[in-house]
């Protein structure tokens, strides 16, 4: 293959445009449709793409259209060309604007009740023009699509160590769990607790295939007792937050209680949850240079975590 003649002269961003569309709708009309532009249009440009290339790069089947092997490795570079393109677009604006650009987070829900409020609120004030995008992420996934398919520029949450081929982490903290309750609670009075003391009480935990209700489960193994028969099981800190008031125990983590334990009416108990602190921080693609505004986000991100940091 000649890259002068046969894909350098000849190959678009709008056909590899035509192309992601086609592929996420799985439709060549709907594609027509959603890109005002006519159905001949979109199969002459697929057409095109192909013979340019040399293969085939869609398949018809009773589910609609999708990509051979060739049009997912086609798109997985396309995808990074587009994302280099924007954040080209971004780093122009940022030299001619400094305060402005856009954050686009992936945050698992603790962070979000935690950590993260406190570097927006941060980084907001030194920068108010700073756009920030939050998509919650589920951190028991090892995969991180939104992260892979660029749909987000960083993840804060759990870090698993060592972290995949692909992906650089850096930690901020090392974050412990805590049984927690409401404020008003007994339990919360008592100066020293044994973890055996509150295995009949009611509790709301994540189930055991969540990382943290996995951790409990092992906890209470280690103190030699089963683990506790659970009410509610929901990972949902929300709903933690809302059953504490009604004599329940939960569980949370430190950066919770840390940065948002004086806007929720709970506490930690004097109980010890013989569990190891876990890794936590900012995982990125390698090999992907970051926007401005990213940047400054992760050194806006060190700097809140540095009262976890030193323990």
């Amino acid at each position: 293959m000649q890259w002068t003649d046969r894909i350098g002269r000849r190959l678009k961003l709008r056909d590899l445009h035509v192309l992601l569309t086609v592929v996420q709708i799985g439709s060549m009309a709907k594609a027509a449709e959603t890109l005002s532009i006519s159905q001949p249009v979109i199969s002459k440009t697929i057409a095109d793409l192909e013979r340019s290339i040399g293969v085939r790069l869609l398949d018809r089947n009773p589910r609609g259209i999708e990509p051979t092997a060739y049009g997912r490795a086609l798109l997985k570079r396309s995808l990074a060309a587009f994302d280099e393109l924007r954040q080209g677009v971004q780093d122009i604006e940022f030299l001619a604007d400094p305060a402005v650009g856009e954050v686009r987070i992936g945050s698992a829900e603790p962070m979000a009740v935690g950590l993260l409020p406190a570097i927006i609120a941060r980084l907001s004030k030194q920068c108010p023009r700073i756009e920030f995008r939050v998509e919650p992420i589920d951190n028991n996934l090892r995969h991180f699509p939104e992260l892979r398919e660029r749909r987000i520029d960083l993840v804060l949450g759990r870090l698993r160590v060592p972290a995949e081929d692909d992906l650089a982490a850096q930690t901020l903290f090392h974050d412990r769990l805590y049984v927690v309750a409401d404020a008003k609670n007994p339990w919360a009075r008592r100066r020293r607790i044994a973890l055996a003391e509150l295995k009949d009480e009611p509790w709301i935990l994540p189930p055991p295939d969540v990382w943290t209700g996995s951790l409990v489960a092992e906890a209470f193994r280690r103190c030699g007792l089963e683990p506790p028969r659970i009410t509610v099981r929901s990972p949902s800190l929300h709903l933690v937050d809302g059953l504490l008031d009604a004599g329940f125990l939960g569980i949370a983590s430190g950066s919770v209680l840390h940065y948002a334990g004086r806007r929720r009416a709970f506490k930690a108990l004097a109980v010890d949850l013989p569990v190891d602190p876990r890794p936590t921080g900012i995982l990125t693609l390698k090999n992907r240079l970051l926007t401005p505004a990213a940047e400054l986000f992760i050194a806006c991100a060190k700097e809140v975590a540095k009262p976890l940091a030193r323990g």
